[in-house]
């Protein structure tokens, strides 16, 4: 009973750890600050940055849809930097990772004590594959303003 325990405790333990965030400070950390605040830069902010650390995170075992993966590694990537005090991650990629589904099929057969006997047996994988994100948390002193909401183009009715 004891050893089932470990055992549920471990793989508990392994498995929350393989989608955790991890960061490598290269910088001085902040206090923390509300995710919502941090923003997501495609290229170096103007005006120039403070780099606090490197980031890496996955969408999860269990995330369904490229958005839906995208969408997970962003805010995972947010959430990090926020608890570096943080107010924008400099986007570095995503990528996936190729795995994915799978089926396996297999026989053997043989022959013990004047008896022939034979197996088969089927095996699939439905875990979707993962989406990889990396980033610099940053500081940016002067973050420039959101941009406006694109207005709705409006029907030519």
């Amino acid at each position: 009973m004891r050893a089932m325990r470990s055992a549920c405790l471990l793989s508990t333990a392994l498995l929350l750890s393989a989608c955790a965030t991890s960061h490598i400070l290269t910088g001085t950390p902040r206090a923390p600050i509300d995710p919502a605040q941090v923003r997501i830069y495609h290229g170096p902010p103007p005006g120039g940055y403070e780099e606090i650390a490197v980031l890496r995170t996955a969408s999860g075992a269990f995330t369904y849809g490229a958005q839906n993966k995208t969408d997970a590694v962003l805010r995972k990537l947010r959430n990090e930097a926020a608890s570096l005090g943080a107010n924008g991650v400099l986007l570095q990629g995503i990528a996936e990772d190729g795995g994915g589904g799978g089926v396996s099929v297999g026989a053997g057969g043989g022959r013990f004590g004047g008896r022939g006997f034979g197996s088969a047996g089927v095996g699939v994988n439905v875990s979707p594959s993962q989406q990889y994100g990396s980033g610099i948390a940053i500081w940016v002193a002067n973050p420039p303003p959101p941009a406006p909401p694109e207005a709705p183009v409006p029907s030519g009715d």
